[in-house]
């Protein structure tokens, strides 16, 4: 599965996800994949569990543990930190809740060894399962992206199941603070973006389990959210040049 230039690892970022986290890690490891799992500072229920999976597998899963919540993104790149020690170069992002079909691992890794240098993105497909808020509310991000962009290139920003280079996602990282929470998402794949990297949307089926846990803070994340579109439509103005080239360069 790894070569000299596609190494990868899986990270999952853990908040109260006991229910789901056991099937969800088996069924990545599965794929032959070392998994990275990051407590974000989840209760002892949840910290239990994860406790036991890593006993279960010492060789297979790498537990990091946060002392406190400090947020989606908080968690991923603890994850991508830890897969950077362990000298993985690329990392398999998907969500702890179950809702990713895992059948796709291997698709995200056949696009991400022929295209090392993208972030292999994932472009839901829902079932009936999606909550019509959910799947109307996430246009007013994608038209945000796209202006931001000024491109398509994006077509759904807030997907948890993608795949990133470690070397540009840490270039990136050392250069600004990224989104924390719920904003991580969309802030970081933007600003991959206009750093010139490529970025390939692959559809994939997602569902959301009635048993499911959302820890989407309505209040606090959208302002998070809000802010951050403000931020990256500000950051946008001075690029416009570059954006349109790239454009044009790709006629």
């Amino acid at each position: 599965m790894a070569d000299a230039l596609f190494n990868p690892c899986v990270v999952v970022p853990v908040y109260n996800h006991e229910g789901a986290i056991g099937a969800v890690t088996a069924r990545l490891l599965a794929h032959g994949l070392h998994c990275v799992l990051v407590d974000d500072g989840s209760t002892a229920a949840c910290a239990r569990v994860l406790d036991g999976i890593a006993a279960a597998e010492p060789r297979r899963v790498t537990l990091v543990r946060l002392a406190e919540n400090g947020g989606k993104g908080a968690a991923v790149m603890a994850g991508i930190a830890r897969a950077t020690q362990l000298g993985y170069s690329h990392v398999l992002q998907i969500d702890a809740d179950g809702q990713h079909d895992t059948n796709d691992v291997p698709r995200f890794l056949e696009l991400g060894r022929a295209r090392p240098g993208a972030v292999i993105c994932g472009c839901p497909v829902y079932d009936a399962s999606v909550p019509k808020a959910r799947l109307y509310g996430r246009y007013a991000t994608h038209v945000w992206v796209w202006i931001n962009t000024l491109s398509f290139d994006i077509r759904d920003s807030m997907c948890g199941f993608r795949v990133y280079p470690v070397a540009a996602i840490n270039a990136l990282a050392a250069r600004r603070q990224l989104g924390r929470r719920m904003n991580f998402d969309t802030d970081v794949l933007v600003r991959l973006y206009w750093r010139g990297v490529d970025i390939v949307n692959l559809p994939t089926r997602v569902r959301y389990p009635e048993d499911g846990v959302s820890h989407f803070l309505v209040w606090r994340d959208n302002v998070l959210i809000s802010a951050m579109h403000t931020a990256l439509f500000f950051g946008m103005l001075p690029r416009i040049p570059l954006l349109l080239a790239r454009k044009w360069r790709r006629r």
